[in-house]
């Protein structure tokens, strides 16, 4: 592995993968999200609307680094990464109902403990929950607890339907804080995607998703989730999509809504210090404001591989340098030293349990 980086070695705590048994399942559906296969290429379709819009039509390009140990590996080499918590990408299981999510759920999760264990202790991970079931995805935690590489679950916007504000879900809320566990909130679906169509894949990940996070979690705190469970382990991606930067206008929104029926301990930013955040941001200005608000050791390093790869061949991507984590570590030696390590790795050692950088 590199050791040359300026800021030294990272821990990589937004990195996806697909475990065999899912890609499995997307290639044997019909509808979106499916992978299908075209010109001898492998191509995902997996954003609602994806297969409709004639910009996004033909999908994306998948290939072994979606699901292979070994090249996430190489990645990890390529850019001084010396551990990933990784997790299944979205869709998840939401396109499944509750009731035939709960098995599926469990043979994943024992995918995700084997892709980690064989890792040689570079590999920790994140389960998936057949969120549609509250009280199976409550139950599916406390297997996940069990595991000994995996630290949590992550999940989507629409909880089992209705919204992370949805009352159902208090038993999965109830599970992770009694568990100790890290629930990864990530985007999918989009938001306001009717103003975002018909320009690739751009407008909705730039923007939608962002848009569908600040929603979800904002759902969340107005909902009261962390006045009963105070103790909740909440990641929010995308270094908290755009509710950082709107944080206090829904502070007076809700302050200034004489029929609100909003009725928190405090206003809904003093929520945010209680989240945790990948440092996805893109620029230092927006990192800068989110640690305003929360705190530097409420921020890890992330990299989203392996989205975005860069524009090779298949068999260039395990040596080409990959934008985003060169850019998000370009991003943190802007802030200074201490902040810089503290981000890079110093955080999730001490967030996610990890005892050593090996």
């Amino acid at each position: 592995m590199k050791t040359g980086f300026s800021g030294g070695l990272a821990i990589d705590v937004h990195s996806h993968v697909y475990p065999g048994r899912y890609v499995s399942l997307l290639r044997a559906r019909d509808a979106v999200p499916r992978i299908v296969t075209r010109d001898g290429q492998d191509r995902m379709l997996i954003l609602p609307g994806e297969d409709a819009d004639a910009s996004t039509s033909v999908g994306r390009p998948i290939g072994s680094e979606y699901w292979d140990g070994a090249r996430k590996l190489l990645f990890m080499d390529r850019h001084g990464i010396a551990v990933s918590v990784v997790s299944p990408a979205n869709p998840w299981l939401d396109f499944l109902p509750g009731a035939e999510a709960g098995p599926v759920a469990t043979e994943i999760n024992e995918d995700m403990e084997a892709f980690c264990a064989a890792g040689a202790g570079r590999l920790y991970g994140l389960g998936l929950l057949p969120v549609r079931d509250p009280v199976a995805a409550a139950s599916e935690l406390q297997r996940i607890g069990r595991l000994p590489h995996l630290r949590g679950a992550v999940i989507g916007s629409t909880g089992a339907g209705k919204g992370l504000d949805d009352p159902a879900l208090d038993p999965v809320w109830a599970a992770a804080e009694r568990e100790g566990l890290m629930i990864f909130v990530h985007p999918h679906y989009g938001l306001g995607n009717e103003a975002l169509a018909g320009y690739g894949h751009a407008m909705p990940l730039a923007l939608g998703f962002p848009f569908e996070t600040t929603a979800a979690v904002a759902r969340l705190v107005l909902g009261g989730a962390f006045d009963r469970f105070p103790g909740l382990r909440l990641m929010v991606a995308h270094a908290g999509g755009v509710l950082p930067y709107l944080a206090a206008r829904l502070d007076a929104c809700v302050a200034g809504d004489a029929h609100s029926p909003v009725r928190l301990r405090h206003q809904p930013s003093a929520y945010l210090p209680q989240m945790y955040f990948d440092a996805i941001g893109y620029q230092a200005p927006t990192l800068a404001l989110l640690i305003s608000l929360v705190g530097a050791d409420r921020i890890m390093f992330g990299t989203d591989h392996p989205f975005f790869p860069p524009h090779v061949g298949n068999a260039e991507l395990d040596t080409a340098e990959w934008h985003s984590p060169v850019a998000h570590r370009a991003v943190l030696r802007e802030l200074g030293s201490e902040v810089e390590a503290a981000i890079l790795r110093g955080n999730a050692m001490t967030i996610f349990g990890i005892d050593r950088i090996p």
